[in-house]
């Protein structure tokens, strides 16, 4: 596996991207994002498992059922979720559609949809077709150009930002039995950050050869351990989407078991890397903390306690404000509805390359020093390990402190 360096959603042959300003909220910035791929795709997604799904997610799903073989663009906006717009913002959702199929000379069901914002407001059609307009127009230019395909995939993640303050992007190759193949990804997230899916936006590319019901299959399996393994503020988004796109460009088939695992490790790795610069980015956050919960009975009892303890207010209130609180951390793993054995809780902190420190043995405190404990509290990353029995099963969790700032950020986020 070899991490390409400004890698991004472009990184893989026979994709490009660019991005635009629609002006649809921002009136400076960039907003509006096309990708496409030279060739037809097949395509998998993950959405929200909100009841209150936004017009894209619907839309995206909708499509995917009819055609999950033969995708050829992504449009992606930043300043509006189109959420909460009833059939106006469905019938809007397909209009994007029908227009950017229209000027990449595709059809609409092979154009899926990310949308990011605002919730309750109408889709500002307008700016939409005149942005993807200017988007199609772009593209033509940059391969007419032969222009660099990297600018073009940062300007995508730079475009689907909302509160996030930088882009997140990555790409990688891995060397599979037949050849080399390469992933890439970008995402945007900082706050309304939960697991129940993704939390988030995020594509996925791969120059890879993969049949979509095998494509579905590894992308939730990645997105199990990674984008559902992370908590900024407990929300759980209406537009959360992560698609992964595949168009075999490479010539080289993920076919064989031994690659679907090699391939699957490359993914996770991408996934993972996203979910921890979203966790890094979180709206407010000073703080970056991996809960690790071990000797549970089953993976789904570590995941339990180990997000219940992520998104305590307690817990992240603590972390805010360097205090060693371990009484709030253990109170959070008793209220996770996982049966264990008080008597037999471990409780460990550290800094990543720094000795861990014991702060609790067979449910005590322990004999360490508090100066101790509190210094591993006001380094930028700590690491927690709970330990609450003798099981085998063992989960992370990654999150944020909350601060004085993700209030202020979000109490005039409308506005």
């Amino acid at each position: 596996m070899e991490v390409l360096t400004n890698g991004t959603v472009t990184s893989p042959i026979g994709f490009m991207a660019t991005a635009v300003p629609a002006q649809i909220k921002y009136s400076d910035r960039l907003d509006l994002a096309l990708l496409v791929s030279e060739q037809d795709c097949a395509a998998a997604g993950v959405f929200t498992q909100n009841q209150v799904a936004a017009a894209p997610v619907l839309v995206d799903q909708e499509t995917l059922v009819v055609n999950n073989g033969r995708i050829r663009a992504i449009v992606a906006n930043a300043g509006n979720a189109n959420a909460c717009t009833g059939k106006h913002g469905l019938a809007d959702a397909r209009l994007t559609q029908t227009a950017a199929a229209f000027e990449l000379g595709c059809e609409a069901d092979q154009v899926l949809l990310l949308s990011t914002g605002v919730i309750g407001v109408p889709l500002p059609m307008d700016k939409m077709q005149t942005g993807i307009y200017a988007a199609a127009a772009d593209l033509q230019r940059r391969n007419d150009e032969n222009a660099a395909k990297e600018e073009g995939g940062l300007l995508a993640a730079r475009a689907i930002m909302t509160t996030d303050t930088r882009p997140k992007h990555l790409a990688l190759q891995v060397e599979l039995s037949n050849g080399t193949v390469t992933i890439g990804g970008m995402a945007k997230g900082a706050g309304m950050i939960h697991p129940n899916m993704a939390t988030m936006l995020g594509v996925l590319t791969t120059d890879a050869a993969i049949a979509p019901d095998l494509l579905q299959t590894l992308l939730k399996q990645a997105v199990d351990v990674s984008f559902n393994r992370i908590s900024v503020d407990g929300d759980t988004s209406t537009n959360d989407t992560v698609l992964l796109l595949a168009n075999g460009a490479s010539g080289i088939d993920v076919a064989e078991a031994a690659d679907h695992a090699v391939f699957l490790g490359g993914l996770t790795h991408i996934c993972t890397q996203l979910a921890q610069m979203i966790v890094r980015d979180g709206e407010g956050a000073t703080k970056f903390a991996a809960i690790q919960v071990t000797g549970a009975a089953s993976q789904a009892d570590a995941h339990a306690i180990a997000n219940t303890i992520a998104t305590s207010p307690l817990v992240k209130t603590a972390l805010a404000g360097s205090d060693p609180n371990w009484g709030r951390i253990l109170a959070a793993a008793g209220r996770a509805g996982v049966a264990f054995d008080q008597q037999q809780t471990a409780l460990w902190v550290s800094n990543p390359g720094g000795a861990a420190l014991q702060l609790v043995a067979e449910g005590m405190p322990t004999a360490y020093a508090e100066a101790n404990a509190a210094a591993v509290f006001a380094q930028a990353d700590i690491d927690i390990v709970l330990s609450v029995g003798g099981g085998t099963a063992v989960a992370t969790v990654w999150t944020t402190d909350l601060t004085h700032d993700y209030v202020t950020i979000n109490a005039d986020y409308r506005t």
